[in-house]
């Protein structure tokens, strides 16, 4: 068929914010099918309403909505835009959801827009679990046993039948939210409630367990013509039972048989084409380890979040074909690489992905993972062998691992009885703990391998696979081997154990020679291979990393780059996509132009997201225009960086400084940019430095100067730039002393941290002895930073310094005052409340900071507005922040653009830059963050200074209160004009709080509040129902919850007092697990009132 001329505009909707089970692959799903749409020459119309990414920039498609993705926005973009079509598998559920209720609705038979690719009937089938179910019984293919049900009574009547333990999938959810594992009656009712709430549809799937099946996946393209192939298939190294996007995957299937891959093969094919889809498509099966038999779980009949795993691991771009497919082309009519799209990719290589989880921000949240997605992003690794890819992949999570080892499992940690009773009391302990995933399984099978436990036994408490457990069990040995090396030269190590004696003592005084009796080109080759660091070969010997790294380069051993084979290998081709391995030929052409290194900024996680994709994506692009060639190191495959078409080179590989120098002592680039990455890349210029690279922009000494704690104090006492006051302590007794004479309460956080970690706001020494004994581990190598804790309005500003002169764009104000973190607060542009006398000191200390700390290119200044309008500095982050694409969108500048242009040696003057504070925009932008709390159970949704979104949407407006009602509506707040509102109040907030309550009761809503609150609203002439308190033991508010009828909850904590309750814990948890919408800021239900009364028509008499 050949490609549609009778359609010229294209309606194309994103996912909006990123949350738990929809992240960035969706950005780049979406970028690769709006460029794709564009190059075939249609006009691309965008609606999403995330500013953090690059698919909402204008370079991608031709107009861009960045409205609210909801029914009623997306009508009126519609009927406005009268597009001829819409595409709608590309913005994940979110986006497949808006365009079935178009279709629904009528709007899109009413603006006359067509339904592309896959239609809506097959959509339908594919989504409705008993329709699915039918098709698959009507083409003979096994479904579990299940029942669909639509009440509570419903799912228990058929759990009954099916027998527990049964697994619950709600419709039309992402990222499994809402299912899980029901054990019992209890256990069911209470599941259920939430899964039918949360389904859109109220449809509950209630089906069989069949835990301890394999989970494999088939990623499928199908066109109009019936030309159908397998992109790749994926396997989960887990067992059914914990969701794909938690489980560590492997591509190509590593345990299948020739029969069982063509069976499931021919499986999925049969299942795409009976549902005539058309575009890429993911089956998932359940496979009996013990016989051929195998269920189809569930088919996502659009581009998944497995799609970008499998473009990533095959190089073959998903999206970018299902977009041309829709619009009426053939597979042989694509062209890949100079290659049809109808072949398939074949894999010589494998793929790893893992996870990337919150718990280390979270550690109330259970590990324990399920049915329901937990992990905020992910990281692929690609090796010769399954060992080099896995381990590849752990040094990749920048969690502080660099091998298949965690101290947390080691025989000291989990016993102190004498020996050999430690050890088996270690054993009985590892052996409970990984009967359940948890995000840390596969380092206790580790451990349990290395104390001599035998696979079988490790098998049946997990069943995974044994030829994945022989994997892990080769790389034991090998460090068996090494530490065995060490042993043998003299140093005592208790190999039983694991835990070498005198660990501290390093011999780093060890001569050349005795470092190349340990190391053998043949031991050393052998480690490389395997996937060994040079950190942890250098920890298991303790020699130093530089030891290790010298004795490589004696040795000439180093690793080789191969291409990522996109075309099957039936024709030649060149791709720049490249991993590094330890074999003899390179792959990797290096060519004799000038070359910049852009460092990305690896996994997803709270903190660190996807606005810094966006970042190196920019940057790449200007090198490129400049007449560079841009070279990308990344490992993330969500993103649109790590599309192979981004840059002139991508090398998928960790992003440690060992792996990194690899690839620059190879290409030999004019330098590298650090400052893009978030604190990932800013974290390798000092390693990198070191070891000679040059640090293009922002160097390693004004880093320094702006993180660490003394060297940024002397800069701004120079400058005369007021801040809290406070110090840096390296123990308990000195952080007692400091905080007692600056002042409770106090502002508490280890340095250098990612997204506010660890930091807390302390009431009293109590809680400041407490958190410096539990929360950090405070010494001379971690000290925490006491500062005093200043209430007031905080600002925020992005600028650019080239050395001369300070670029400032614009000022954006936070809603909530500080004791929030700046990711979790609602952010304006332009400002909206502070004063001209404040603007002009923010842009004097601006300037100031960026001459002064040495800044070349982009930073980011957080301040503290006071009553009085004094502004205090809090930081300086001396790289791009989370907010650069935000205001980049919102004032009109390409701040990336210009920063980069500034750390290749163009001035803002050579740019063109004269107005160094231009006026801001007639416009009202707010970015207002998006929370995945009902994904993280058992963690506390109290707003706090440690960050806790997980993305953020935009709404924008003439009107503040417009912008605002968009920007909450974006986020996923449920706007509700009616009902109840639940009020829990600390003391200290009482008084602040009385005029905001007593708006909602004149808005019509009813109050209840808890015995206190109740009292103090009721002496004030507000009509509340009491409600006993938890710690009374009443159940009373909770069961209004549960109830259904309230509608916003007001929860706020004591921070002056420090004095804390868990009825106020329990009560967001409750909150969280029933979607209400709760506020626990009284600044964020200040604005929901304004925009409340600006859209409930006020009722009055004559």
């Amino acid at each position: 068929m050949p490609k549609r001329t009778d359609i010229n505009k294209i309606l194309v909707i994103g996912s909006g914010p990123i949350v738990i089970g929809q992240a960035a692959e969706f950005d780049y799903a979406g970028t690769q099918a709006c460029l794709a749409l564009k190059e075939e020459g249609y006009e691309v119309v965008l609606a999403n309403s995330n500013p953090a990414t690059i698919m909402t920039d204008t370079m991608v498609a031709d107009k861009v909505y960045m409205e609210p993705l909801t029914l009623e926005f997306m009508a009126r973009i519609c009927r406005y835009e009268r597009p001829d079509a819409i595409v709608p598998g590309i913005g994940g559920q979110t986006g497949l959801n808006l365009a079935m209720q178009l279709n629904d609705k009528g709007v899109l038979n009413e603006c006359e827009i067509e339904l592309l690719g896959t239609n809506a009937a097959s959509i339908k089938c594919a989504e409705d679990r008993e329709e699915f179910k039918e098709l698959c019984e009507r083409i003979g293919e096994p479904v579990v046993p299940s029942q669909i049900t639509y009440t509570i009574e419903e799912g228990l009547n058929a759990a009954k039948e099916i027998g527990y333990p049964v697994i619950l999938r709600p419709a039309f959810t992402l990222g499994g939210t809402g299912g899980g594992f029901a054990y019992n009656e209890k256990e069911m009712r209470e599941m259920m409630a939430n899964a039918l709430s949360l389904s859109p549809v109220h449809q509950v799937l209630v089906e069989k367990s069949i835990k301890g099946y394999k989970e494999i996946e088939y990623e499928v393209m199908r066109d109009a013509n019936d030309t159908a192939i397998v992109i790749c298939n994926m396997e989960n190294l887990d067992p059914v039972g914990i969701h794909t996007g938690d489980s560590i995957v492997v591509a190509p299937s590593q345990t299948l048989t020739n029969k069982e891959y063509h069976m499931l093969r021919d499986s999925a094919l049969k299942i795409i084409r009976a549902l005539g889809v058309k575009g890429g498509c993911n089956v998932q099966f359940a496979l009996d380890p013990q016989s051929f038999s195998y269920y189809v779980i569930e088919v996502n009949p659009r581009v998944s979040r497995s799609s970008a795993l499998a473009s990533k691991a095959s190089g073959y771009p998903i999206a970018r074909v299902s977009a041309k497919i829709a619009v009426g082309m053939n597979l042989e009519e694509i062209e890949l690489a100079n290659t049809p799209a109808c072949f398939e990719p074949a894999l010589d290589y494998v793929v790893t992905k893992m996870p990337r989880f919150p718990f280390d921000k979270f550690t109330l949240a259970s590990n324990v993972l399920s049915t329901q997605m937990k992990a905020t992003g992910e990281v692929m690794s690609v090796g010769r062998t399954m060992e080099e890819s896995l381990l590849k992949a752990i040094r990749s999570l920048e969690d502080g691992k660099n091998h298949i080892h965690l101290e947390k499992f080691d025989v000291k940690s989990l016993s102190d009885k004498p020996a050999p009773d430690n050890k088996k009391e270690a054993i009985d302990k590892l052996l409970t703990y990984i009967e359940d995933g948890t995000d840390d399984r596969i380092y206790a099978i580790s451990q349990l391998i290395w104390l001599g436990v035998d696979l079988s036994v490790i098998f049946n408490r997990t069943k995974i696979d044994m030829f994945f457990l022989d994997k892990i069990k080769n790389i034991v040995e090998y460090e068996r081997k090494l530490e065995n090396i060490k042993y043998n030269s003299g140093c005592s190590v208790n190999v039983q154990s694991g835990a070498i004696e005198g660990k501290d003592s390093k011999m780093n005084n060890l001569t050349a020679d005795k470092i190349a009796s340990l190391l053998s080109y043949e031991t050393l080759y052998e480690a490389k291979r395997m996937g060994f660091s040079d950190s942890y070969i250098a920890e298991l010997l303790e020699i130093s990393e530089d030891d290790v790294w010298k004795r490589r380069t004696e040795l000439d051993i180093k690793p080789v780059y191969k291409m990522i084979d996109t075309c099957a290998s039936e024709f030649e081709s060149y791709v720049p996509y490249f991993y590094s391995t330890y074999e003899d030929e390179n792959e990797s052409i290096v060519s004799d132009k000038k070359k910049i290194i852009v460092l990305g900024s690896g996994p997803i996680r709270i903190g660190q997201g996807v606005e810094f994709d966006y970042s190196t994506v920019h940057a790449v692009k200007t090198i490129h225009d400049m007449g560079y060639e841009a070279i990308v190191i990344n490992n993330n495959p969500e993103t649109v960086s790590t599309d192979y078409t981004t840059a002139d080179k991508l090398y998928f590989e960790p992003l440690t400084s060992e792996d990194i120098m690899n690839i620059i002592d190879m290409e030999k680039p004019e330098g590298v940019i650090a400052s893009l990455g978030g604190q990932t890349a800013v974290n390798l210029a000092e390693p990198l430095t070191k070891r000679g690279v040059k640090i293009i922009g922002t160097d390693c000494d004004a880093i320094f100067k702006a993180e660490d704690r003394d060297a940024f104090e002397n800069v701004i006492v120079s400058l005369r730039i007021p801040h809290p006051i406070g110090e840096a302590v390296t123990d308990i007794e000195t952080g007692v002393k400091v905080a007692a004479d600056i002042g409770y309460p106090v502002l508490v956080r280890p340095s250098f941290v990612l997204g506010g970690r660890a930091m807390e706001i302390v009431a009293n020494e109590e809680m400041l002895r407490h958190y410096l004994k539990n929360a950090v581990e405070v010494d001379v190598d971690k000290p925490v930073l006491v500062d005093k804790y200043v209430v007031g309005k905080e600002v925020e500003v992005d600028a650019i310094c080239d050395g001369k002169e300070v670029f400032l764009p614009g000022i954006m104000e936070l809603v909530e005052r500080t004791g929030v973190h700046s990711g979790d607060s609602t952010s304006v542009y332009p400002p909206f409340s502070i004063s001209d006398k404040v603007k002009d000191t923010i842009r004097e200390y601006t300037t100031k900071i960026g001459l002064g700390i040495g800044i070349k290119g982009l930073f980011n200044i957080q301040f503290i507005v006071d009553k009085d309008e004094n502004v205090y500095i809090i930081e300086v982050n001396p790289r791009a922040s989370r907010s650069v694409p935000f205001l980049s969108k919102s004032t009109g500048f390409s701040l990336v653009d210009i920063a980069t242009k500034v750390m290749l040696g163009s001035t803002l003057k050579d740019q063109g830059i004269t107005d160094l504070v231009p006026p801001p925009k007639q416009f009202w932008y707010v970015k207002a963050p998006a929370f995945s709390f009902e994904k993280l159970n058992g963690m506390d949704a109290y707003l706090s200074p440690e960050m806790k979104s997980t993305g953020e949407a935009i709404g924008y407006d003439r009107k503040l209160k417009r912008a605002f009602y968009k920007a909450l509506q974006a986020s996923g707040i449920k706007m509700k004009d009616y009902g109840t509102v639940m009020v829990t109040l600390a003391d200290e907030d009482k008084e602040e709080a009385l005029p905001l309550v007593r708006r909602f009761y004149q808005l019509g809503f009813n109050i209840e509040a808890t015995v206190g609150t109740a009292n103090f609203l009721k002496s004030n002439g507000i009509r509340t129902r009491l409600r006993g308190k938890l710690s009374d033991g009443s159940d009373e508010v909770i069961k209004s919850i549960q109830a259904g009828y309230v509608s916003y909850i007001i929860n706020t904590r004591a921070i002056l007092s420090g004095v804390h309750y868990e009825d106020g814990v329990a009560i967001r948890q409750c909150a969280v697990r029933n979607g209400v919408t709760m506020f626990t800021s009284l600044d964020t239900v200040r604005i929901l009132l304004d925009v409340l009364e600006e859209v409930i028509p006020e009722i009055s008499v004559i």
